[in-house]
């Protein structure tokens, strides 16, 4: 008798235990716009498996790519609101939102990528972090997505003459738009997922970005020309909702973070893999990549993006000084 019943009871303990667990449970969603294989989505699929094996089971989430859960705009606001608890965002986007994460987004802000990163291990990288925190994103480590450069499919681009009425796809951003327009060229905001039927029915002329963007979607094949003016290097982050993170234990938070970061360091290295591969396949299919030996009148004619910038900023250019100033 005693037996059934401390079998019963131990029984009743291991059930009471498992629903406590499932209660306590959280299953959590992630967005990321890239396609399978790119060094993005392999990382987010290890961050997702890092979070569950360093929460033991606490946290498990579940990635959603290529976009699937909508534009990268309207993720970036599931993620502030709720909705999603976890994003890969371009910071480009962000930046609208959260005055401080909109810093990176001027033009020729980094001397190249090393630099980026050692800015945002620093303290301006704090103050980035610390301002989209504050608009409902918390950033837990930072993504390569390299730098980005011209593309069009009629001539090369050495001299800012030749964007000169050229209708040039960007991301939605006042600071890449003023970039175009101060270069004589014409802005088309547009989602990233109509670029290529625009470049290819000559609604837009050209559009800008990273070597595995314009190889992974074929914008090569409509664009054939690549021009490496490297005028934006813009991070990544693997950003979860501020609430939900902060609504989670120190030693979650730490999972997390640990999470994140070791997943940096493989997106890291898969980009950089990316990125010659890339230029290898474009390259081989013809497209014709030209360096641009001096780069000194395109950064000349981002003055006035940046007087407009820190004038309606003021605030920010101890931000802008500060990037400028780490070496």
């Amino acid at each position: 008798m005693y037996l059934k019943f401390t079998a019963r009871l131990i029984g009743t303990a291991a059930a009471v235990a498992l629903l406590s667990g499932a209660a306590t449970a959280e299953q959590w969603r992630g967005w990321n716009i890239h396609v399978d294989g790119y060094p993005n989505t392999i990382a987010m699929d290890k961050f997702a498996e890092l979070v569950e094996e360093k929460t033991g089971g606490e946290i498990t989430l579940q990635m959603f790519h290529g976009g699937t859960l909508g534009s990268q705009p309207d993720a970036i606001e599931q993620v502030r609101l709720g909705a999603l608890e976890v994003g890969n965002f371009n910071l480009g986007p962000i930046g609208p939102i959260a005055p401080e994460a909109n810093v990176v987004s001027l033009p020729f802000i980094f001397k190249d990528v090393p630099h980026m990163f050692r800015v945002l291990e620093g303290d301006a990288g704090q103050m980035i972090a610390d301002g989209m925190a504050a608009k409902g994103l918390t950033p837990l480590a930072w993504y390569d997505a390299g730098a980005r450069s011209f593309y069009n499919g009629t001539k090369a681009i050495n001299t800012p003459e030749d964007v000169v009425g050229m209708k040039v796809r960007v991301m939605n951003n006042d600071l890449y738009s003023g970039m175009i327009a101060e270069l004589g060229g014409n802005p088309s905001p547009m989602a990233f997922s109509e670029v290529y039927q625009s470049l290819k029915t000559g609604v837009v002329d050209g559009a800008e970005n990273n070597w595995p963007s314009y190889e992974s979607t074929g914008h090569y094949e409509v664009a054939g020309y690549y021009s490496l003016s490297q005028h934006l290097i813009i991070p990544e982050c693997v950003c979860v909702n501020a609430d939900s993170y902060n609504a989670l234990s120190d030693d979650m938070k730490a999972a997390l973070k640990e999470a994140a970061l070791e997943s940096a360091e493989l997106q890291h290295q898969l980009w950089a893999e990316r990125e010659t591969a890339s230029r290898e396949t474009v390259e081989t299919a013809g497209a014709v990549t030209n360096e641009i030996a001096d780069k000194s009148a395109f950064q000349t004619a981002m003055t006035p993006v940046y007087e407009g910038y820190l004038e309606a900023n003021p605030s920010l250019r101890p931000l802008v000084e500060l990037i400028q100033a780490t070496e």
